[in-house]
């Protein structure tokens, strides 16, 4: 049964971990940590060799540090950083530079179309409080929809669906 785990697992809470960006603009350790500790979790019992799963955490490693640079100058939002680590552990080098780009793409997209949102007149009563936050020009970017978006749009050329359709 636990073989379906990694079909599941890593894009629901890479949905959550989007929708809850969306929704609250923040991205809980929480959500981070679970990505990691299933990671290690499944690795083995999906039969992923020692080297697979060390260069899926130089990956996350890589990514990591990367991020945490961006982080340091304001480019970036601390759960955004520890999200897309624990997304490239699950990726890993093979998939890293396309993950990087959907991640770039896919923001892009996302600023575009909020900025196109905040552009639109509303009223502030008849909308969510999540939607209000959005409309308000210095609200910044939710990215952890682009970094989710990025993780299951690559998600299926990784060892998890290579372990799983063999």
């Amino acid at each position: 049964m636990y073989e379906y785990a990694p079909l599941l697992v890593f894009p629901t809470i890479m949905t959550f971990a989007g929708a809850t960006d969306l929704l609250t603009m923040k991205i809980p350790n929480r959500i981070s940590i679970a990505l990691v500790a299933v990671f290690f979790l499944l690795a083995p019992l999906m039969g992923l060799p020692a080297s697979t799963i060390m260069m899926h955490v130089a990956a996350g490693l890589l990514v990591l540090s990367l991020a945490f640079v961006l982080f340091a100058v304001g480019g970036f939002g601390g759960g955004d950083a520890k999200l897309l680590a624990a997304g490239a552990l699950w990726i890993g080098m093979d998939g890293l530079i396309l993950y990087l780009v959907g991640v770039t793409l896919f923001g892009g997209l996302l600023a575009v179309a909020l900025l196109a949102y905040r552009k639109q007149p509303f009223d502030a009563y008849a909308i969510p409080a999540w939607a209000y936050r959005l409309h308000l020009p210095k609200s910044g970017i939710p990215y952890g929809i682009a970094i989710a978006a990025s993780a299951l749009w690559v998600y299926p050329k990784t060892p998890w669906f290579s372990a799983f359709l063999a």
